[in-house]
């Protein structure tokens, strides 16, 4: 059933959807840049600070499907409440932590709070008249996050505190809950539905196992024990979860969703943008720092643009879905991404803004003509599957982010110098992301 909402509530509904976005997406970034902070302040070792960064990656992907299938059960906006309830709580105990242990449960916990945040936004625009400008603002508000996050996290950590980089969570989640509970509208089936246990703890072991490995196979080393069982973990939970999903009478996920070409298409592009587009965020400010002479404040200030060119276009981008067709666009921007990747692949030591800018642009760009990925993949699927279509959607973008840093960064330690592993990187990078063009072009109408 398609939802016509007065337009006072629509905005409203906007700015849930971008604010949910915004926050949850934050949190992926903002903490990295007060990591030092937090471990002098704390007299934590670096070990236990690393899991204050991935910790939150770690249950976030692990419990996406999940939360997902829950928002399809038991409503979309008692999931979405439920979840900021949880993702606010839990930062403000981090907020307030000062010994490492809270601090990393409670980074656990925003993590499981973003996991039902994220899909039941996305299964509420599935039921919206206007899906299409409701994941074109959820979107652009993610990738306004992870360009500013380092900004913010920088900034409040030199002139504030690092306990302001949760704290901040706490006055906006509150806000949010309040408007959510005033313009999300609720959703009943209208029959009665059970959540598939097996499945839902088949994909947290896969999900979390396989996160887990991609985080830790650099550090511990791929042959390690904690590596070797998260490895088997994964793939014991991932054969699991499809045996799980064949027999069940209600499954968490039906595996014919993936035969719809649209769906599987929308998924797979999303999946190679990821790649690119997180290797580049991760090693870049790393080479602005060491190669290019940035200072740490300059690096983070460069990736603003990106933000606001996202930003500014994405208003734009139905007018040109509507001219060229959702396909056609995103490949477009796809090729611009990969296109802004091929320049940033031969920056040299004394370049400047006026090397970088024109790269930062075209990724800016081309990001915001992704929009149309995700409302092609919710328009994919019968809306009583929005939940877990959005969750699918949403892991995709988090796993891929893993992926494409631990991908990357194998080619960055393999080569001879950090440049030359950067620069050979990014085009593997954008090599994959011309790929998600081509896949783009041929499976979204």
């Amino acid at each position: 059933m398609t939802l016509a909402l007065a337009p006072a509530r629509s905005r409203l509904l906007l700015t849930v959807v971008g604010l949910a976005g915004f926050v949850t997406t934050l949190d992926n970034t903002v903490v990295t840049v007060a990591l030092p902070s937090i471990q002098r302040d704390l007299h934590t070792r670096l070990s236990a600070l690393e899991w204050v960064a991935t910790g939150y990656i770690l249950t976030f992907a692990g419990l996406m499907i999940a939360g997902g299938r829950l928002a399809d059960v038991y409503g979309r906006r008692k999931v979405l409440l439920a979840g900021l309830t949880v993702f606010t709580g839990a930062s403000l105990a981090a907020g307030l932590a000062t010994s490492i242990e809270p601090l990393v449960a409670a980074r656990l916990a925003q993590g499981a709070g973003a996991a039902l945040i994220l899909p039941a936004t996305l299964a509420v625009l599935a039921g919206w008249a206007d899906r299409s400008l409701g994941v074109a603002v959820w979107m652009a508000s993610g990738a306004g996050a992870l360009a500013l996050g380092p900004v913010v996290g920088g900034y409040l950590s030199q002139y504030a505190h690092w306990s302001w980089v949760f704290l901040i969570n706490v006055p906006m989640g509150a806000a949010v809950i309040a408007l959510a509970a005033v313009a999300i509208p609720e959703t009943h089936s209208g029959q009665r539905r059970t959540v598939d246990v097996p499945g839902s703890l088949a994909s947290v072991v896969f999900l979390a196992c396989g996160t887990f490995a991609l985080i830790h196979g650099g550090e511990y080393g791929w042959a390690s024990p904690p590596v070797l069982l998260a490895v088997a973990g994964c793939a014991g939970g991932g054969v699991l979860f499809l045996v799980v999903e064949r027999r069940a009478r209600e499954p968490m996920v039906e595996l014919g969703l993936f035969a719809v070409r649209s769906f599987a298409g929308g998924v797979l592009a999303q999946v190679l943008w990821g790649l690119g587009v997180n290797g580049v965020f991760f090693y870049t400010a790393l080479f602005l720092q060491g190669v290019l002479g940035f200072t740490p404040t300059a690096s983070g200030v460069a990736f603003v643009p990106l933000a606001l060119l996202v930003v500014v276009v994405t208003p734009l981008v139905p007018m040109v879905e509507r001219w060229l067709g959702s396909g056609r666009t995103v490949a477009c921007g796809l090729v611009l991404v990969a296109g802004g990747m091929v320049v940033a692949a031969f920056l040299e030591a004394g370049d400047g803004w006026e090397r970088l800018g024109p790269a930062v642009c075209a990724i800016g760009v081309g990001s915001a003509l992704t929009m149309p990925l995700g409302s092609a993949v919710l328009g994919a699927v019968p809306e009583s599957r929005a939940g877990v279509a959005g969750g699918i959607f949403s892991v995709s973008r988090e796993i891929s982010g893993l992926l494409g840093i631990s991908a990357i960064g194998v080619i960055v330690h393999e080569a001879g110098s950090f440049s030359q592993g950067y620069a050979l990187g990014l085009l593997v990078a954008a090599a994959l992301v011309l790929l998600g063009a081509l896949i783009a072009l041929l499976a979204l109408p």
